[in-house]
């Protein structure tokens, strides 16, 4: 079943998880796209204030876009997403992490500019196994609405 629009009330959305955070995909992702020393160097990681080998947060957020396509998004009549509203990095993602995302409707309304639509407001919250938040982030996306309600033929 495709969700739409109405499928979204604000309130908990939902749970999704967990997924193990391995070591060998925290240093290849950083390899990668963010060869920080703390991403990739336990002695230098060590000395950081992060005082050990951690995640890219780019990393963990592409962790949890693929938390939310798997858990939902990939189901949503997506038209996709004007941008991210905001997004933090609480804590550190630490190689062997199980973490889970917590997801939340901020807000739900009709677009004025295109009826047919609806922006859809998710606030998201990863958390390791112990229960520490890693990072939240509040981002909308444009979802399509069920015809029979933008066309206004239902309740």
């Amino acid at each position: 079943m495709t969700l739409s629009f109405e499928d979204f009330p604000p309130g908990r959305f939902g749970t999704f998880g967990p997924r193990r955070v391995t070591r060998e995909e925290v240093l290849a992702f950083a390899a990668e796209y963010d060869p920080q020393p703390m991403h990739l160097d336990e002695a230098a990681a060590a000395r950081s204030m992060l005082g050990g080998l951690s995640a890219s947060g780019w990393h963990l957020c592409s962790i949890m876009m693929r938390m939310m396509f798997d858990g939902f998004i990939g189901r949503t009549a997506s038209l996709g997403s004007p941008g991210v509203n905001e997004l933090r990095w609480l804590a550190p993602l630490r190689p062997g992490d199980d973490i889970t995302l917590d997801i939340d409707v901020a807000e739900a309304r009709v677009s004025n500019s295109r009826p047919e639509t609806g922006i859809v407001t998710f606030r998201g919250v990863v958390r390791n196994a112990a229960g520490q938040q890693l990072c939240e982030m509040v981002s909308p996306i444009i979802v399509r609405r069920r015809a029979e309600v933008a066309s206004g033929q239902a309740g």
